[in-house]
């Protein structure tokens, strides 16, 4: 059935000459040529398809980093910008990146271990008569109960032994199925580049870092161009802002910065093996939990009410100060090539 025009009169209605006067301007005046609503419509399309235009990368870019599986990554730190490589692979086809400095013992484990050991010293040995009529005791004891308990106890360690080899293929399938985060990096440093020529010459170099290992790293090293560094923007990462977004309180907080800077700092983490970082943002944590909040208020309708509820009961000192440390962290991490 065709639908009618808001702004034409119906013959068959008895009425029509009564409201006709009414029904010539659409509820939302678009029917007007000089309609500043419409106009202003038309120049947020406009900009819309101004941003998509901005984001497309050549065609010859895109099929450049789909062949070789990595993707260049723009990131802000306080300290400045640059570019570095990121790709995701299979656990078991990467060897884990050698850490930089090994940390210090912590004094307090240090200490407890000294104490057990002293402790271990202190044992009273007793006499050599106490001890032969104690091992005397015990092998009679022995010959009661081993005859009935043998059975059960091969029984349980045949049984344990199944549920244990069951258990470790399970977590060997998951590890091989998991893609893991790698980045340019070396001895757990992350090697960011202020400018794409930089990187473009370390590509071409032969350096040693953690990417050396993909398969496909020759092919990029032979194709790629200045040109190509341009990172697409769910690739590029502000960490710089997201402090002082923080501190403008839960009104002033942009949830895809705080949402990408999360991302980045995960992959961070387990890539460099940065410890700090992977707790701060592990399951159940305050961090975690505001992330949540805003990925669900970010997706609208009741759980986006939801989740705003949630994130007005988030501490902002408190996510302030756990970004502070993060970034902090990822700063430390960052070996800076001009």
């Amino acid at each position: 059935m065709a639908r009618q025009s808001p702004g034409r009169r119906n013959a068959d209605d008895p009425d029509a000459d009564e409201v006709g006067d009414l029904d010539i301007l659409d509820d939302d005046g678009s029917d007007d040529p000089e309609d500043p609503a419409a106009e202003d419509d038309d120049e947020a399309d406009d900009e819309v398809e101004d941003e998509e235009d901005e984001d497309a990368r050549d065609p010859a870019i895109e099929e450049l980093w789909a062949d070789v599986g990595i993707d260049p990554v723009e990131i802000a730190l306080p300290t400045g910008s640059g570019y570095t490589l990121r790709a995701y692979r299979s656990a078991d086809e990467l060897t884990p990146t050698e850490a930089g400095e090994e940390e210090e013992d912590d004094p307090f484990e240090t200490l407890s271990r000294r104490r057990a050991v002293d402790e271990d010293d202190d044992t009273v040995v007793f006499d050599d008569d106490f001890a032969e009529r104690a091992s005397g005791r015990r092998e009679r004891d022995d010959d009661l109960d081993g005859d009935s308990g043998e059975e059960e106890a091969d029984d349980v360690v045949d049984d344990d032994a199944d549920a244990a080899e069951e258990e470790t293929e399970e977590e060997e399938e998951e590890a091989e199925a998991e893609e893991v985060p790698v980045f340019l990096s070396h001895r757990g440093k992350l090697l960011v580049f202020r400018s794409p020529e930089s990187l473009v010459e370390f590509v071409r170099s032969g350096e040693e870092h953690d990417m050396a290992q993909l398969s496909s790293w020759a092919d990029l090293k032979q194709r790629i161009r200045t040109e190509d560094v341009d990172a697409a923007s769910a690739d590029t990462y502000e960490l710089d802002l997201v402090v002082d977004n923080l501190r403008g309180g839960h009104d002033a907080w942009d949830a895809d910065l705080i949402i990408k800077a999360g991302e980045i700092a995960r992959d961070l983490g387990y890539a460099l093996r940065l410890d700090a970082l992977l707790t701060a943002l592990s399951p159940g944590s305050p961090l975690d939990d505001l992330d949540e909040a805003l990925r669900a208020s970010a997706a609208g309708g009741i759980g986006g009410f939801l989740g705003r509820r949630r994130v007005k009961k988030i501490g902002a000192q408190q996510a302030t100060l756990g970004w502070r440390t993060i970034i902090g962290k990822i700063s430390g991490a960052v070996v800076w090539r001009e």
